[in-house]
């Protein structure tokens, strides 16, 4: 059963999904690239000195420590960015938010997709770090769920102390103790208080795009569906390593050939939130109030920990178009 500060933050985060329509109008137009990141986000081998987490078992080890969540060695963020050699020797850092958030759901879905891109020579990442704001045994039961490459680095920071350092928004009046974390949450989630970025990043989610991108939409449902996350919109070949022959919005009515067609990222949200968010809080819910409210941002540096590219989350959903990210690291 949901119940506390947590359990009433998933549902209100349910109730913001659905009031996104009514209120869009009323927010104006939002322009992604405006986004300017805190000074902390664009020097992150600096801000990140010293914070020092846990990594997070793969599955399958035999290291019980890290099972149990007492992880023997912990990583310095700051000293791993300050390590990296080269523009062709790149670390991506991200800064995700709790388990059971769609943030880091999303941030660990695309990377998923995106994986062969990015570790790539055009793109030159070699390394890539994940920080989930969850205790070990939960970044590891989601690490499982999301059937995650092998080369991704999971750390887990229960009281959300590196995205602090590193500058991610903390939510609508993070310090003001007589406002419930849940109410918190209500308000950043249907776009009445700062941060002001959840409406854009959801309702693309209903209304498509022409220009929009899906691969990363299919990976993630096919990987759903074949862990029996409901809804199953796919049609896969068993014969052939279950590729994708079909998809239901392939016949969408007129607007089957966008990029991006309506409904199709929500029906994929929906699936994430009925299959893992909704099924799995009592599991994945955060253990420190702070970060129920608190977003994600991401980084990655080039030689001697300089950033090369910098976000932080302004919203729900918000997180970085992995497309644009691996054009951009292309091009540096």
């Amino acid at each position: 059963m949901i119940g506390s500060n947590g359990g009433r933050g998933l549902t209100c985060r349910m109730v913001a999904m659905s009031m996104m329509t009514a209120l869009f109008l009323s927010q104006g137009k939002y322009f992604a690239n405006s986004l300017v990141v805190p000074l902390t986000a664009a020097r992150p081998s600096i801000s990140l000195r010293g914070i020092q987490l846990s990594p997070v078992a793969a599955a399958g080890t035999n290291d019980t420590s890290k099972e149990e969540g007492e992880a023997t060695t912990k990583i310095d963020l700051g000293e791993i960015l300050s390590r990296t050699k080269s523009n062709s020797d790149k670390t991506m850092l991200v800064l995700g938010t709790h388990p059971a958030d769609f943030n880091t759901l999303e941030y660990l879905q695309k990377i998923r997709a995106a994986w062969s891109d990015l570790r790539d020579k055009s793109c030159g990442v070699t390394r890539c770090l994940v920080v989930i704001n969850g205790e070990i045994r939960q970044c590891r039961k989601l690490a499982d769920m999301l059937d995650l490459p092998a080369g991704l680095e999971i750390l887990a920071d229960p009281t959300g102390q590196a995205g602090r350092a590193f500058g991610v928004s903390r939510g609508w009046r993070p310090d003001d103790d007589a406002i419930p974390a849940w109410l918190k949450v209500t308000v950043v989630g249907i776009g009445l208080g700062p941060p002001w970025g959840t409406l854009p990043a959801v309702l693309t989610g209903y209304f498509g795009n022409p220009w929009g991108r899906r691969e990363w939409i299919e990976e993630t449902l096919k990987q759903g569906q074949l862990a029996g996350r409901w809804p199953a919109v796919l049609e896969l070949n068993a014969e052939n390593e279950n590729a994708i022959v079909g998809n239901k919005f392939d016949d969408f009515p007129l607007l089957s050939g966008w990029g991006r067609r309506p409904l199709e990222l929500a029906t994929m949200r929906l699936q994430n939130l009925i299959g893992i968010q909704i099924k799995h809080w009592d599991e994945l819910k955060p253990v420190d109030d702070r970060c129920l409210t608190q977003l994600g941002g991401c980084t990655v540096v080039g030689e001697g920990g300089e950033a090369v590219y910098s976000w932080v989350d302004q919203g729900l959903c918000d997180v970085p178009d992995m497309n644009k990210l691996v054009d951009v690291l292309r091009a540096v």
